[in-house]
């Protein structure tokens, strides 16, 4: 029993289960799949505003949250963890409801400006009848969301080696010295 008990500890150690349960946007990259979603987030206008939660789960009461995050986020580690993550990430509808919910939610001023009537054409319908993001497609993920390509607009992610200060890792710059040795 001891060691299944340990196994479990082991196992929400390793996953880094508890980064799941606060806001900090860096928990959606755990798993690798979210990098291209969190980098196109960071250099966002969104960034200084709103983090993953403020835009994923909603906000309509604790419990409401916390029981969203941990539908979707077993939802997302069994994905992850079978390989059968698709190549193009989107929204399922219960995502899609609660995301639309907040952009109203942070947005509601514009949403109900009465000076949009005469400069968008039907605005009542489009704001109420349609979800954000059929017009705002690239707020604030961008438009290339796929595995394969993450946008020109973000560069890659390095691990800084801070006790040599250094950027590219170590172990790549051994490779980068024995690949020029061997020519």
């Amino acid at each position: 029993m001891g060691c299944f008990v340990g196994l479990g500890f082991y196992t929400l150690y390793l996953s880094k289960a508890a980064s799941y349960l606060s806001d900090d946007p860096k928990a959606c990259i755990n798993c690798h799949v979210m990098t291209p979603q969190y980098l196109t987030w960071n250099h966002s206008s969104h960034r200084e505003v709103a983090d993953c939660n403020d835009c994923h789960v909603p906000h309509n009461n604790i419990f409401n949250k916390y029981y969203f995050k941990a539908k979707d986020g077993l939802y997302h580690s069994a994905v992850f963890t079978l390989k059968a993550e698709p190549e193009v990430i989107r929204a399922r509808a219960p995502s899609v409801r609660v995301i639309q919910s907040n952009c109203i939610r942070c947005h509601k001023d514009q949403v109900t400006d009465a000076k949009m009537h005469g400069f968008v054409e039907e605005h009542e319908a489009n704001r109420t009848e349609r979800l954000c993001w059929e017009c705002h497609k690239e707020v604030p993920h961008g438009k290339v969301k796929s595995l394969s390509s993450v946008g020109y607009q973000i560069e890659a992610v390095y691990d800084i080696d801070h006790e040599n200060n250094q950027i590219v890792p170590s172990w790549l710059e051994k490779a980068k010295v024995v690949e020029s040795e061997q020519k």
